[in-house]
């Protein structure tokens, strides 16, 4: 009677210690970008543009709040990424929107991902010198600015 409760109980140890495992590795081996955009904060956290690229990225401001492209500006180009213009455009939009407009929907992605998740489309323009442009919304939210007193 008693070994048959051990063998029952190192089986349960068994198989609770593999699914353990089996999510450590998942959670380290994830995908930052697939992360962020399904909404983990952490993994946004994560996303930056890749070593050695520069990704392009024009932002416009298509809402009211005013000072709205500066923020998300400055929150790029801590990660990586090369904003080369951005300024005020209408009409207003409620959601943000991330165009690809040289061909690296990867590029685009990322931008996405690092605005906490953005719809993206593919809209080429060879007449601009840019690799992304992002049309903010006004649901999306810049990140509390650190307090240096």
């Amino acid at each position: 009677m008693t070994s048959r409760r051990g063998v029952v109980r190192l089986t349960v140890l068994a198989v609770v210690l593999s699914v353990g495992s089996y999510g450590v590795v998942r959670w380290r081996h994830r995908d930052p970008v697939a992360a962020a955009l399904n909404g983990d904060a952490r993994a946004v956290a994560e996303v930056r543009a890749p070593d050695g690229v520069r990704v392009r990225v024009q932002v416009v401001n298509t809402t009211k709040t005013r000072g709205l492209a500066r923020r998300a500006t400055l929150y790029l180009r801590d990660r990586g990424f090369d904003v080369v213009e951005l300024g005020n455009a209408g009409p207003v939009r409620e959601r943000t929107l991330v165009l690809d407009r040289s061909g690296h929907a990867e590029w685009a992605r990322l931008v996405a991902a690092a605005l906490g998740g953005a719809a993206v489309e593919s809209r080429p323009d060879t007449s601009r010198y840019l690799d992304v442009t992002v049309l903010l919304g006004s649901s999306w939210r810049p990140p509390a600015e650190p307090f240096y007193p």
